[in-house]
């Protein structure tokens, strides 16, 4: 077995693994041991959010679970703490 055969077969069985991880995480119950909850986020502008950065629009909320580990991520689409942001422009009118 060549050197090229082997790097590819490893690639493709850690994609292969990547994927059942991914999938086991994703349908197994809230409360066992390793969990990945995807929830779709319209709007989160509450005081504490804000205070946070964790104010998003049109997002998602990944939450892994693994055991105790907990690890939270966030997405959005349009950032408030850019929008928040005050302007280095001047002389510019709008239409």
């Amino acid at each position: 077995m060549t050197l090229r055969q082997r790097v590819g077969r490893t690639l493709l069985a850690t994609l292969i693994s990547i994927a059942a991880c991914i999938s086991v995480g994703l349908t197994a119950p809230a409360d066992g041991p390793f969990t990945i909850g995807i929830r779709p986020v319209f709007l989160r502008l509450d005081a504490e959010a804000i205070a946070e950065s964790r104010a998003r629009a049109l997002g998602l909320d990944v939450d892994i679970k693994l055991g105790t580990l907990h690890l939270h991520f966030g997405w959005s689409a349009i950032p408030f703490a850019e929008l928040g942001a005050p302007s280095t422009k001047t002389g510019t009118t709008l239409l």
